[in-house]
């Protein structure tokens, strides 16, 4: 069902479109979820705290792809949103030939320097066979996640975020139960739940692409809309690489600091991938939400319709906030019972080090709430470098201060916890600022 969110009420517009993307990321969240929930209560402490860390640096290594998609979905739907769908298209055929090699690329790369990459995460002993492991299966995802993410935004950018959320429902269903076939009944341990990840993850690539071939056959382009001309390449390419950046750069800043949590032993690494976990999905859907909102910016942007803009940044600002209060409540108030769901049995530190992680992270959801719509309205009025910029302010904060606090011993893990939400709000100060300056200017 594709949508036209240049017409109709805004509030409305940006919650019916925004609603399945959100339900879908939180099944694709699920997915390592699920690995991690089955792994930690069935195989022990050890082999969480191993599939945790796996999480953040496959969490990284797909943001790259992630980005390149997410940024060619603002073209899309920029161009969608002008009528003009001859560049629309001309712009689908550059964008999955260049994100298409740069995911092969990606994929050969990892797999071949998989140990390198795991001596940098200063994995402890103990937990580098395991983790060794996990991350030689799960790696073969990777140009699945293009495949997916590709499409997905393709059709999100016309208006269509249903049919990508029926995809991610059906291989989250299948993840789980592959999980509990490869875990529990076949006894595959972390190599099992590292299967099932992948397979699921191709499901969902070859099925959504197979679907927007044979059902949306007007997105086919013609023989005259393959062309590769160097002002259609370089326009796709600021779109894309610069959201690429700044979501590699996110996730960059993040396993840096996961590098530091590994330093403080595997209890700590254990209560940070469960705290992570409960922190990623209680704030996905703002994040998801921000993505929608840029998506609706885009095509009004390029429909010309400035003040249905200025009325969708209020509305998307009222409703976000609202949602991150009741979420910041639910997360303070159930840290305890939500780290347990992690850990059959776990010990007093994990309990203490992952409820502390999450009460400070839990005030703060407001402050990542409004970063990601400023990440939404600098992409979708063609502004993605402004998005990068926030990017480094909040992740440059987030290790600087970590990496200065967490050595004092009056201070310690706790320093790490803390930069994070002051990373985030020196970033919106940044770009409410700067939006302000904006809007004198063109007054």
């Amino acid at each position: 069902m594709k949508r036209d969110l240049t017409e109709g009420n805004v509030a409305k517009s940006l919650l019916f479109f925004a609603m399945p993307m959100i339900l879908g990321n939180m099944l694709q969240q699920f997915y390592n979820i699920a690995d991690t929930l089955i792994v930690g209560r069935a195989l022990g402490e050890e082999a969480l705290a191993a599939v945790g860390s796996a999480y953040t640096l496959m969490t990284f290594l797909t943001s790259i792809l992630i980005g390149l998609c997410m940024g060619s979905g603002a073209a899309f739907s920029y161009y969608f949103g002008k009528k003009d769908i001859s560049r629309m298209k001309n712009s689908m055929c550059i964008a999955f030939v260049l994100i298409g090699l740069t995911a092969a690329g990606l994929n050969v790369a990892v797999l071949c320097f998989s140990g390198e990459i795991l001596d940098l995460l200063q994995i402890p002993p103990q937990l580098l066979e395991m983790m060794q492991e996990y991350t030689d299966m799960v790696f073969l995802g990777i140009f699945f996640v293009f495949l997916y993410n590709y499409f997905a935004y393709l059709l999100r950018a016309l208006g269509n975020s249903l049919v990508p959320l029926c995809f991610l429902g059906s291989t989250a269903l299948l993840n789980v139960g592959l999980d509990l076939l490869f875990v529990l009944v076949c006894d595959w341990g972390i190599w099992g739940a590292a299967l099932a990840t992948v397979i699921s993850q191709a499901v969902s690539g070859v099925g959504i692409a197979l679907y927007t071939w044979v059902k949306e056959k007007e997105l086919r382009p013609r023989r005259e809309e393959m062309r590769f001309t160097k002002t259609a390449v370089m326009e796709i390419t600021h779109f894309s690489v610069t959201a690429s950046i700044q979501q590699s750069v996110m996730n960059f800043g993040i396993l840096m600091v996961q590098g530091l949590v590994n330093s403080f032993g595997a209890v700590v690494m254990a209560a940070f991938a469960a705290g992570v976990k409960i922190d990623t999905l209680a704030y996905m859907p703002a994040q998801e939400f921000g993505n929608a909102f840029s998506l609706f910016i885009s095509q009004n942007h390029g429909a010309g319709k400035r003040e249905r803009v200025r009325r969708g940044m209020w509305d998307a600002v009222w409703i976000s906030m609202l949602f991150c209060i009741v979420v910041s409540v639910a997360v303070f108030a159930g840290a305890e019972p939500l780290i347990r769901l992690f850990v059959s049995n776990p010990s007093a530190g994990i309990i203490k080090t992952g409820v502390g992680y999450l009460r400070t992270e839990g005030a703060f959801y407001c402050g990542i709430g409004i970063l990601f719509l400023l990440y939404g309205y600098y992409r979708g009025i063609n502004r993605p470098e402004m998005s990068l910029v926030l990017t480094v302010i909040s992740l440059g904060t987030r290790v600087l201060l970590a990496y200065c606090l967490a050595p004092l011993p009056a201070v310690g893990v706790r320093g790490i916890w803390w930069a994070i939400p002051v990373g985030w709000l020196l970033a919106d100060m940044t770009g409410i600022v700067c939006m302000k300056r904006a809007a004198k200017r063109s007054a």
